[in-house]
């Protein structure tokens, strides 16, 4: 058997596992990469090494680091605090505010899991306090923190826009963001009408914002510090990740964060996951196993169709599996040449499907952000119930994703 067709068959397999278990695909993708480079290719063990992302890597480890330091001193629970009392005097806000809070604090770098981990427990205690279904709740909270998750400086927004880099497609981390941002409003205005929260009460006594705790001195310096990546980023052009590590060290050299407690806190298993999954694309690309991948793919549709389908297949695959880990890394690369093999199309707008596609799935139970929006509801009886409501939700945005981005994604990539 060819290392091309090897190589496709360990994507696959791959793919399957982190769909059906809880390994850690990047892990077994590392090793698939090394048998089928060094055994099946005869390549030098170092040559399948130089597929590892290592800017990548530095640059998701820096930037989540320097937010597990601001997430560990306390000072992102208190914006999401302060944030929720936005809401104060009318329910009918309650899920708006609830969505765009999400939105802000995913979009300056912690990402859609830290926000909702954040966020959803004080959200469905002011939420029912309030008479806000549970289930629109836990919809505002998630959507809003995916809209934001593809920010040029969160950690899947950096994923998203360096794997579209790679093929050329650089340069549209607006249109990126943008694109995601859109899609989510547009279901979340759907909910919000389809689950009746424009009938909420006007008004609520409660909002669940007393005994707010004053920012303390490491608060503001943290916030200051982050501010200042952030304008160093957008309007120095500096290394996202480099100048992270820079951030992160002025905190902790400033006795402001816990190092030891911060690094446990890195998402170490999703960075993993990426850099493992990105070395087989490595040698999937290297032996011609991408060409069989993208024929594969070219077969489901054609130059008219391809938006929708591709968004329902990274859909339908991150209910299960990881976006940031495994859909990510293993489409966008396809982009090029599926549009070649299908015979027209627009490759960003292909690349923006896919995007979308496999983000509007992830309110879906059987993923992070659905299974802490479960997870913060105490009553077990309730917990089922938003359980089967969000597993219901979740799968069908992969036909929903693949209507929108049939009918908008062109759309978006013209803008």
């Amino acid at each position: 058997m060819s290392p091309a067709v090897l190589s496709l068959i360990a994507l696959l397999v791959a793919i399957a596992l982190s769909m059906a278990t809880r390994l850690n695909v990047g892990v077994l993708a590392m090793a698939f990469a090394w048998l089928i480079g060094t055994y099946v290719a005869g390549w030098r063990p170092e040559q399948v090494a130089a597929g590892f992302p290592s800017s990548l890597f530095l640059t998701l480890t820096g930037v989540t680091l320097l937010f597990a330091l601001a997430e560990s001193n306390g000072t992102l629970e208190r914006l999401a605090r302060r944030a929720v009392g936005l809401a104060r005097g009318s329910t009918r806000l309650i899920p708006i505010v609830f969505f765009a809070i999400a939105f802000v604090l995913s979009s300056v770098g912690p990402g859609a899991i830290t926000t909702v981990a954040l966020l959803i427990p004080m959200a469905m205690a002011v939420g029912t306090r309030a008479g806000v279904p549970r289930f629109l709740t836990a919809l505002a909270v998630a959507n809003g923190a995916n809209a934001g998750n593809l920010s040029p400086i969160s950690a899947i927004g950096i994923v998203a826009n360096t794997k579209m880099a790679e093929v050329g497609l650089g340069g549209h981390e607006g249109k990126v963001w943008v694109a995601n941002f859109v899609a989510h409003v547009l279901v979340t205005a759907g909910a919000y009408f389809l689950l009746g929260g424009w009938r909420l009460a006007a008004a609520t006594s409660s909002s669940g914002n007393s005994g707010v705790e004053r920012f303390e001195r490491r608060h503001w310096i943290t916030m200051a510090v982050i501010g200042s990546w952030i304008a160093g980023v957008i309007g120095l052009k500096l290394s996202v990740g480099l100048a992270a590590f820079l951030a992160a060290s002025v905190l902790v050299l400033m006795a402001v964060a816990d190092e030891a407690s911060a690094m446990k806190r890195v998402p170490w298993g999703v960075i993993v996951m990426v850099c493992g999954v990105t070395v087989l694309i490595a040698v999937l690309e290297k032996t011609g196993g991408m060409d069989l991948f993208t024929s594969m793919l070219a077969r489901l549709a054609g130059p008219a169709t391809v938006n929708g389908m591709v968004a329902f297949v990274t859909g339908l695959i991150s209910s299960w599996s990881s976006t940031a880990g495994v859909v990510l890394p293993a489409f966008l690369p396809t982009v090029p040449g599926l549009v070649e093999k299908v015979g027209g199309g627009d490759p960003l707008a292909v690349a923006l499907s896919i995007n979308v596609g496999s983000a509007m799935v992830d309110v879906s139970p059987l993923s992070t952000l659905g299974a802490l929006c479960v997870a913060a509801v105490a009553d077990p009886t309730d917990a089922r119930v938003l359980f089967r409501q969000l597993l219901i939700w979740g799968l069908s945005m992969s036909v929903v994703g693949a209507v929108l981005c049939q009918l908008l994604a062109g759309v978006m990539a013209r803008f």
